[in-house]
């Protein structure tokens, strides 16, 4: 999911600049290869690309002469190839005047060194070189910057996607003269990057030389004696002193040092202390808000520095930025967060209940290896691993005795089941939010798990601090948006095209306006700015609550056909009851996982009860947060519950309004400082506002759908329902299953904007 979907992103984004369709409308003959490396492809692409050639039209000419080109290097006609794309830069020229470079350029320096192979006559390296240098050493260093990363795309990238499109044409022995032409391209990335991927990282480091001062190994000291290794990238002769951007992590990842320095900004990666140690020796969370702060007095201090810094962060990278921000730092300018993990909310446990994944983390970060990385991104042994606890019934503290490797971090945060002084020194609460008064940038997605996390930062800097300068952007994204960019399918997905922003470069963009005073980025018209679903438009409001000026409520009705009941606009006036067992000792389903997709043809229900509401008579738009209330009765002290929302459009496809799913420990829903025990066998009332948030616009005849259930998976921990320490809980304590009555004053509040 990692290097290999940012390397698909760039991929997709490389080939969609170069790949426009064709007004001819000849089907060809073809027989796609077994594989995308075997011997006899390139003769079949070229029998493809020589009958193609002389019947290709398009009245465009840009397109013409992209296609031309692909065409004739398909064919080794690199001369006439190299004469084609001249002939479009040419063209283009004036258009281009201004704008950065596009992914084009990297076919530009192919093309021109295989025609230079080809007629002086020289090596192909030695010619790539040539080519290379008569392009990137005269861009500047942000269109360097960019040109560099995108051919350092890996080659199974390309070499996948070839596969695919080969693999998807098995059955078939004819192919039309657009998807041709789109294969063509597929096949010229792959032939492409298989020529001169080997040859890149030399001239990349060759050029960063030229470009840029790196310093590693640099140690920053702490007040309480430690040190912290920082690796700082800068660009070479800058006329004056820059602002800093400032990522610290935990992670020995690759990181956006030489990135910020490419944007005209000092780069800056700090390490969490502990993490460069041999053997490592980590504590996460506990010391990083003091010790970023020491790191952004020390950058103040540099000769380098202006005195100004930013932070920035993804994940555990976000969580630092508000640990430092906490601290208030003189020389804190501006923090721009995506993904920020907000430990004791959304992190080891969301909505109160605490997740396996938390175990398997606090494994990873304090492992003494250098590189524990492989262990944690081998999903099958911890996947293994869920489904082994939970089909023993052991006690959820003995996830680590039954994996046979116990985690002291992990039996800490167990040990604090409440948003008590633990976790609230780590990150700003209450009343710290009310000080941080410099901007702040904040960005997530509707299919993001720490959306969670990103929505309490947000919701508690403007509770307590109103006028604060604070910019939320959210949208069809999931958790990696940031590191990797949106993809145009996500999880079977269709993302509106005007989703697919670059979210690094809106972040600059920001910083820039931030900390040089260059405009504000056109995205951001308002604090919230968000892309509706379903319009392929972004949306501007002032608040969350703004997104939509009116609300639709829909009360629980027993009545409907089968297992799917009624979501109903009126409150029923009969006695409306539906119950719910959920069997605690029942493990058949240990090998129940989530679903991956966010758009599915059959919507199944794990523990849940299903609710439909009736055709929508016009499109609504579902924008923000919905808020409910639950009136029920049930025969323990404390369960844990989940509420999912689906649009189900009149073909009869679900598609997630949000993902994951809204879960929460009904003890903690009112506060989640202090637990509050249920009165078992009583009918009671849970009110609740949800922490995810979506925006779509819902078709005319679509129905709305919630799906309420009880949380009981392998991947958490169990609630059993005794009112005691449920880390301490176990099968035994499960003999008598959760018996619910859901009453029919039971409602959800949609957010909605007719």
């Amino acid at each position: 999911m990692s290097a290999l979907r940012a390397a698909c992103w760039v991929l997709c984004c490389l080939l969609a600049a170069a790949l426009p369709s064709w007004a001819g409308a000849s089907d060809f003959e073809f027989h796609a290869p077994a594989k995308a490396d075997d011997p006899t492809t390139p003769a079949i692409m070229r029998d493809l690309a020589q009958r193609i050639l002389p019947v290709y039209q398009e009245q465009d000419p840009d397109r013409y002469l992209a296609n031309l080109s692909a065409l004739q290097m398909v064919l080794g006609d690199y001369t006439s190839a190299y004469a084609s794309r001249q002939s479009l830069r040419n063209r283009r020229r004036i258009a281009d005047l201004g704008r950065r470079v596009g992914r084009a350029v990297i076919f530009d320096i192919y093309a021109h060194a295989k025609a230079m192979e080809a007629e002086q006559p020289v090596p192909f390296a030695e010619a790539f070189t040539q080519a290379f240098g008569d392009v990137v050493p005269q861009l500047d260093d942000e269109d360097a910057y960019a040109v560099t990363r995108w051919l350092a795309t890996s080659l199974p990238v390309f070499q996948d996607a070839l596969q695919k499109a080969f693999d998807q044409r098995r059955l078939k022995d004819s192919i039309s003269g657009p998807d041709a032409m789109d294969l063509i391209w597929t096949y010229l990335g792959f032939d492409a990057y298989r020529t001169f991927g080997t040859l890149v990282d030399k001239l990349d480091a060759e050029d960063d030389q030229r470009r840029y001062t790196t310093d590693g190994g640099v140690r920053v000291a702490t007040a309480d004696g430690a040190s912290i290794a920082v690796h700082i990238v800068r660009p070479k002769n800058p006329a004056k002193p820059l602002p800093t951007l400032l990522e610290f992590t935990i992670y020995d990842a690759d990181d956006y040092a030489k990135e910020c320095a490419a944007h005209g900004y000092v780069g800056v990666v700090a390490h969490t202390r502990g993490t460069q140690a041999k053997p490592r020796d980590v504590v996460p969370y506990q010391y990083d808000g003091e010790d970023a702060r020491a790191v952004i007095e020390w950058i103040a201090k540099q000769p380098w520095s202006d005195g100004q810094v930013g932070m920035y962060g993804d994940g555990y990278s976000g969580f630092t930025a508000w640990a430092a921000a906490k601290r208030l730092p003189a020389a804190l300018k501006a923090i721009a967060t995506s993904a920020a993990t907000a430990p004791g909310i959304d992190a080891p446990m969301s909505g109160g209940i605490p997740h396996n994944s938390a175990y398997r983390w606090s494994l990873y970060a304090t492992d003494p290896r250098p590189s524990p990385e492989a262990d944690f991104y081998n999903d099958a042994p911890w996947r293994a691993l869920d489904r082994t606890w939970y089909r023993s019934g052991w006690r959820y503290r003995d996830l680590g005795r039954l994996n046979g490797v116990q985690s002291p971090i992990f039996t800490r945060w167990l040990n604090h089941p409440s948003y008590d002084g633990y976790w609230r020194k780590m990150i700003p609460y209450r009343d710290d939010f009310a000080r941080i008064d410099i901007p702040v940038l904040t960005l997530t997605g509707y299919y993001a798990g720490s959306q969670a996390g990103a929505l309490y930062y947000y919701q508690q800097h403007l509770r307590y601090n109103p006028k604060a300068d604070h910019t939320l952007v959210i949208g069809p994204y999931d958790d990696s948006v940031m590191p990797h960019g949106p993809l145009a399918m996500l999880q079977k997905y269709p993302v509106d095209p005007a989703a697919l922003i670059e979210p690094r470069e809106l972040r600059y963009q920001w910083f820039d306006h931030v900390l040089k005073g260059a405009a504000a980025p056109p995205l951001l018209q308002d604090r919230v700015n968000y892309e509706v679903m379903g319009t392929d438009a972004w949306q501007h409001a002032a608040s969350l609550s703004a997104m939509a000026p009116g609300s639709l409520r829909f009360y629980l009705d027993r009545n409907g056909a089968g297992d799917k009941h009624r979501l109903v606009r009126r409150k029923p006036l009969h006695t409306s009851i539906v119950r719910q067992t959920v069997s605690l000792t029942d493990r058949s389903d240990f090998a129940w996982t989530a679903p991956a997709d966010f758009i599915s043809t059959n919507l199944t229900t794990h523990d849940g009860v299903m609710f439909l509401s009736e055709p929508l008579a016009a499109p609504t738009e579902f924008s923000g947060l919905f808020s409910g209330r639950l009136d029920f009765s049930v025969n323990k002290m404390d369960v844990d519950l989940y509420v999912s929302l689906y649009e189900l459009l009149p073909n009869g496809d679900y598609i997630y309004l949000f993902n994951p799913t809204y879960e929460f420990r009904a003890s903690y829903l009112g506060d989640r400082t202090q637990r509050q025990l249920l009165k078992a066998g009583e009918r009671q009332h849970l009110s609740f506002q949800s922490e995810r948030m979506t925006s779509r616009l819902l078709q005319a005849g679509s129905r709305l759908v919630m799906v309420l259930g009880v949380v009981k998976r392998p991947d958490r921990e169990i609630n059993y329902g005794t009112g005691e320490d449920v880390s301490e809980e176990s099968i035994a304590d499960g003999s008598e299953p959760i018996k619910i009555r859901w009453y029919g004053g039971s409602y959800i509040d949609i957010p909605v904007r007719q």
